[in-house]
């Protein structure tokens, strides 16, 4: 609920929403849950390493905001100066009068951005606004394959996305992030299943599909996403210091297709990695195009099953 600020008059509104997040699976939550009603702020590192880039909200964090499929998130920067006064402000989520610690985020610019249909997105790679802002959900989607500090006690519903938590724990509730019959399987007691490491198959390819950085450096990208591309084609190269990639002559090592197909996904133009970073994605269906920019369908899933868990709460159906 929020205060009308003439008359303090309660007057309610849907759930607020915290994805911990904002990478393509977290994006395909984001995206299903704002366009169910939901107020939705999505909160990522302060240097995100999505390739599947043109459908990940996190890209905000670089370009100040992100468009995905007809939804927008917008960054947040935190404030300058920090203040540690204690402000009253009731627009962030449903408890009149709340308390809202200003000590990194102004509280108004992420109501202004929720009021204008959009996403808001914080640099907080730790969740510390979450104790500030009192969400009725918490969604961990970092799919880091380990929880990274979600509790269960961060709100009402708390759901992990993938390996690494385990309901009734450390979470209300997990949802399978594994393609096969069980992907997207709400999971009230246990865990999903542990991360193989074999990515999924499409069109008769796995691992192969998946390229990974033969060297540490910065990158830079020779051909972009949705390009089409043939096996041993060079799609980006790889240079050891800022001061090689700052000069076009200077050595550097090549990065190649490894199958034919389209680019699906490309690490970011300049990012920094660690040898067999991952970097690259390429899809084998060469007329698949439209892929590259839109919500995979596994996304589509989990984000589906995300919303059931948040609509049964909503709706004080008990499912754990």
């Amino acid at each position: 609920m929020s205060m009308n600020q003439s008359n303090n008059q309660i007057i309610k509104k849907n759930l607020l929403i915290i994805c911990r997040g904002a990478g393509d699976l977290a994006t395909g939550i984001i995206h299903r849950l704002h366009r169910a009603g939901h107020r939705v702020i999505a909160l990522e590192t302060d240097y995100p390493a999505a390739i599947r880039r043109q459908v990940s909200f996190c890209e905000a964090v670089y370009d100040g905001s992100a468009a995905v499929e007809g939804v927008t998130a917008r960054l947040v920067p935190a404030l300058a100066d920090a203040e540690s006064d204690t402000e009253t402000y009731s627009g962030i989520n449903d408890t009149p009068a709340a308390h809202i610690v200003s000590e990194k985020w102004d509280s108004s610019a992420i109501e202004a951005v929720l009021e204008a249909g959009e996403v808001p997105l914080l640099i907080d790679q730790k969740g510390e606004s979450i104790a500030l802002l009192k969400p009725d959900v918490v969604v961990d989607a970092i799919i880091a394959k380990k929880n990274l500090g979600t509790t269960i006690d961060m709100a009402p519903l708390v759901i992990g996305v993938g390996p690494g938590f385990t309901a009734g724990q450390d979470v209300h509730l997990v949802i399978e992030s594994m393609r096969g019959h069980n992907l997207a399987r709400i999971i009230t007691d246990g865990m999903a299943q542990p991360n193989t490491g074999v990515p999924g198959n499409i069109a008769g390819f796995t691992s192969e599909r998946v390229i990974h950085a033969p060297a540490a450096g910065y990158i830079h990208d020779v051909r972009k996403i949705g390009d089409i591309v043939q096996k041993g084609d060079e799609i980006a190269r790889i240079y050891p210091d800022k001061e090689s990639y700052d000069n076009a002559l200077s050595e550097y090592v090549p990065v190649n297709a490894t199958i034919t197909g389209i680019i699906r996904g490309l690490i970011r133009e300049g990012y920094y990695f660690r040898k067999g970073f991952k970097i690259a994605d390429i899809d084998p269906r060469e007329s698949e195009i439209t892929n590259c920019f839109t919500i995979s369908d596994k996304a589509r899933s989990i984000a589906g099953s995300v919303l059931e868990a948040v609509s049964a709460f909503e709706h004080g159906v008990k499912i754990y």
